[in-house]
């Protein structure tokens, strides 16, 4: 049988609007504060194996809607006249009919509320801050740690960024500035 693989759902904006550093950035760019949370929640997404959705809102953009990957993660602009909030909950139902544990990572209580009630278990946009920080503190610790097969390899003479870095390549995470690709999305 199959090992059930485990989703969370983020909504976007509420993480944006939630974090300190990326609440600082959306007020000069935006595009760049989302794709610092695509960032991080790439590396996350890489060191614990769960599936990431992203949804922004984008209730108030005349248009269908926009799916994409980016980073391996999928992320979802909603379509005219549908909040995020909307989307997550669609999402929590279609993707509970395959047997996996949804998780909704939104600080907006009501939300919260509504996705436990459909079956889905919460996430604090400071919860999910704080488990994202301790995987990367356990990355940064791997990637420090010298082992004894390794002391013979340019590995050993890589900095931390180089080594963060190229990690993130072999886990098909790089950025679009240290990839060179381009930009997908809408803003």
């Amino acid at each position: 049988m199959q090992k059930r693989e485990d989703v969370l759902l983020v909504d976007g904006y509420n993480m944006i609007g939630a974090w300190p550093e990326l609440e600082k950035l959306k007020d000069t760019d935006m595009e760049g504060a989302r794709d610092r949370l695509l960032d991080l929640l790439a590396d996350y997404q890489g060191f614990t194996g769960m599936r990431i959705y992203v949804v922004f809102d984008a209730h108030q953009v005349p248009g269908l809607g926009a799916k994409y990957r980016q980073h391996k993660l999928t992320v979802l602009f909603t379509k005219e006249k549908e909040t995020a909030d909307e989307c997550i909950e669609r999402l929590v139902i279609d993707l509970q009919r395959r047997g996996r544990n949804i998780y909704v990572a939104t600080s907006d209580l009501v939300e919260q509320h509504v996705a436990f009630g459909k079956g889905a278990l919460r996430v604090s946009a400071r919860e999910l801050r704080l488990d994202i920080e301790h995987c990367r503190n356990r990355i940064e610790q791997t990637l420090r740690e010298e082992r004894p097969e390794m002391r013979m390899t340019l590995d050993g003479k890589l900095s931390l960024d180089v080594r963060m870095q190229l990690e993130r390549m072999r886990r098909g995470t790089v950025s679009d500035s240290e990839g060179g690709r381009g930009k997908k999305g809408r803003g």
